[in-house]
């Protein structure tokens, strides 16, 4: 006992307590909110999502990363066979219309996708620390392009735009964390602008188009692309700036905000606990960014940097995204606010990316030797 009790002291002093504490905090603060616009048994699928997502963390944040340089093709496959399998098995829960999940025994869903991300983290991470000076060579840039490209036209055609496009800025954060040469940047800005505006015309469907174009004229069709982010706009007015209290929002309790304990979870927030609860919202998140990059710049080598670039990209890529999509800046996509909206396989995926990031903290130097310690 006394063995055990002295191990839970060291992995206290040697951990970041105060990114752990941030994560914590933040999934509480879902939880709470997940339980007053969702239902008892969401609430209890993310509440023990966040203990095991903690426990996770804490696995793996005692592994060095460098072990992961060794496994990184048995990764890549168990990362990615789920994600296939999703073309011939996969189901589309209730409101959505991507089959871009697996059900799994006793009921339980899962989405490959999320887990991806981490396991692109950690391939992509990789592979730019090991072309290191030779990044701005024209083969290595094309042959990152190419990991780069895989996960988001492999997600695109599953269907999950909006995770795709998390996946895109990823693998541009990461390049740029790196050191890529900014012509490269500039030439594929401009291929992207030429390219939008033939898929808008020729590659988008009809519904797509017209959640983008809602975002100009929201008024237009509020009865059909416009009415998720109506009643989202009405929630967040509702709540003002102190909100109507937890359990007491007019449309958070009436369920008249669609997906509001998941996608839409910001503007529930919003309506019983006002402007100032979403600020909470905002300011945690962003203090867990800002945490990450805190230990990218402690990290002993550049594959630990990127590491945390990945994850730090990641989450603030979902937080922006989600965003837009609740204040009707950005059309919506389906990006699930991290840490609060609704979903075990989200939370467990994202404690994983937590713990890669201890475990870049907690390796940074060699471990500390304690009297106990043989």
């Amino acid at each position: 006992m006394k063995r055990i009790l002295s191990g839970i002291a060291d992995y206290i002093r040697e951990t970041d307590k105060i990114l752990l504490s941030l994560c914590a905090l933040a999934s509480l603060y879902g939880c709470v909110a997940v339980l007053s616009a969702g239902s008892t048994r969401q609430f209890l699928v993310q509440f023990l999502s966040l203990l095991l997502g903690i426990f996770i963390a804490i696995v793996l944040s005692k592994i060095d990363y460098d072990f992961y340089k060794k496994i990184w093709p048995i990764a890549a496959v168990v990362g990615l066979i789920p994600v296939f399998l999703t073309f011939y098995i996969g189901y589309a829960p209730d409101g959505t219309d991507d089959k871009a999940w697996l059900m799994l025994p006793g009921n339980i869903s899962f989405q490959p996708a999320e887990f991806l991300k981490i396991i692109f983290v950690l391939t992509f991470s990789l592979h730019l620390s090991a072309v290191k000076e030779n990044l701005n060579k024209l083969r290595h840039v094309l042959l990152l392009c190419l990991h780069g490209a895989f996960p988001v036209l492999l997600i695109h055609f599953q269907g999950d735009d909006g995770t795709a496009m998390v996946f895109f800025i990823m693998f541009l954060c990461m390049l740029f964390a790196a050191g890529l040469k900014l012509r490269y940047f500039l030439a594929a800005f401009l291929a992207i602008a030429v390219v939008c505006p033939i898929a808008y015309l020729y590659v988008l469907n009809d519904d797509q188009k017209a959640r983008i174009l809602s975002i100009f004229n929201l008024e237009s069709d509020l009865l059909g692309s416009g009415w998720q982010q109506w009643r989202g706009r009405v929630a967040l007015a509702n709540g003002g700036i102190f909100g109507k209290g937890l359990f007491s929002g007019d449309l958070v309790q009436s369920g008249s905000i669609p997906e509001g304990y998941n996608d839409f979870i910001l503007t529930a927030i919003g309506e019983e606990l006002g402007f100032l609860g979403v600020l909470a919202v905002f300011l945690l998140l962003i203090l867990i960014c800002i945490r990450i990059l805190r230990v990218s710049s402690l990290s002993r080598d550049q594959m630990g940097s990127y590491i945390c670039v990945g994850i730090f990209s990641m989450l603030a890529a979902q937080l922006i995204i989600n965003a837009g999509m609740c204040l009707s800046l950005l059309p919506v996509i389906g990006v699930t606010l991290p840490f609060f909206s609704a979903g075990g396989t989200s939370l467990c995926c994202l404690f994983c990316g937590i713990g890669l990031v201890l475990s870049v903290y907690m390796h940074k130097t060699s471990r500390t030797l304690y009297l106990h310690d043989n």
